[in-house]
């Protein structure tokens, strides 16, 4: 099915968002469920290890460890997610996994990308949260820009403080439509889990929680995951169709593909 190119209201692209989310639902869980599983089964583990190891050593270790696979496991799924929508949005086809084939060989360059993106920010809010407020809306496009358009790290990041002015209001509206809607499913899970554990701060009560919070967080991220990357990823076109007439751009691309051949000459 081909979806317009055309400049869409705020209200439109969220509505496009969840038509998207529902309709490829086992699309988008697929690409976020499995490379997220990678975190479930090293969560797990660190837990099980804590439990057997202690000292400041070790929880560093583990907690740099964590903090790298999370950081590989959300730069994957975000970008596949990116390349799945975009496939859908133009009309062609796609999969899991050509979404990953697609994805592997610049997922390095993509990692240093995020970690170049996390740093500006954190640095940002650190300077009275202002600053990292306006780098996050600032940057919001980049990954799209790096994987669409093939473009290096600082390229992507110029491209996207570029394409973002004037739509930093909506950027910011996603945002917060993404952090509700992630705390609204947390709290889901959070408030059974107090109640059947309590504060258990050791034994295997604890253990039980940790574990329990482990499979929730898998769960939340894989349905709610891709939610933002699908509203950014149609940002991105729709600010493109504004600035740059992309939709023009496209329908005559399409038109040269689908040209018969000219006439042989000798």
């Amino acid at each position: 099915m081909a979806y317009a190119l055309r400049p869409l209201t705020l209200g439109e692209l969220l509505d496009r968002t969840f038509l998207f989310y529902r309709q490829h639902f086992a699309l988008f869980v697929g690409v976020t469920a499995l490379p997220n599983l990678l975190s479930l089964l090293f969560g797990l583990a660190l837990i099980v290890t804590r439990a057997r190891v202690s000292g400041p050593g070790s929880v560093l270790i583990s907690a740099l460890a964590a903090s790298l696979v999370f950081l590989v496991t959300a730069v994957f799924t975000q970008a596949a997610t990116v390349v799945v929508v975009s496939q859908i949005q133009l009309a062609k086809p796609t999969s899991i996994l050509d979404a990953f084939k697609s994805i592997r060989p610049r997922l390095a360059e993509l990692v240093i990308l995020t970690l170049n993106m996390g740093v500006r920010i954190a640095l940002g809010f650190l300077l009275l949260i202002v600053p990292g407020i306006l780098l996050s809306l600032r940057y919001a496009l980049a990954i799209p820009v790096a994987i669409l358009e093939w473009s290096s790290g600082n390229e992507s990041l110029l491209r996207s403080a570029d394409l973002t002015k004037g739509h930093r209001g909506r950027i910011f509206l996603i945002y917060v439509l993404f952090f509700v809607m992630s705390a609204s499913v947390n709290l889901l899970w959070q408030v059974p889990s107090r109640m059947l554990f309590g504060t258990a701060r050791g034994g295997p009560e604890a253990m039980t929680a940790q574990i329990v919070a482990q499979f929730f967080n898998f769960a939340t991220q894989a349905l709610i995951g891709p939610v933002a990357t699908i509203a950014f990823t149609l940002l991105y076109y729709d600010v493109r169709v504004r600035k740059e007439a992309f939709d023009l751009e496209h329908m005559m691309q399409q038109l040269d593909e689908r040209a018969p051949d000219g006439p042989a000459t000798t």
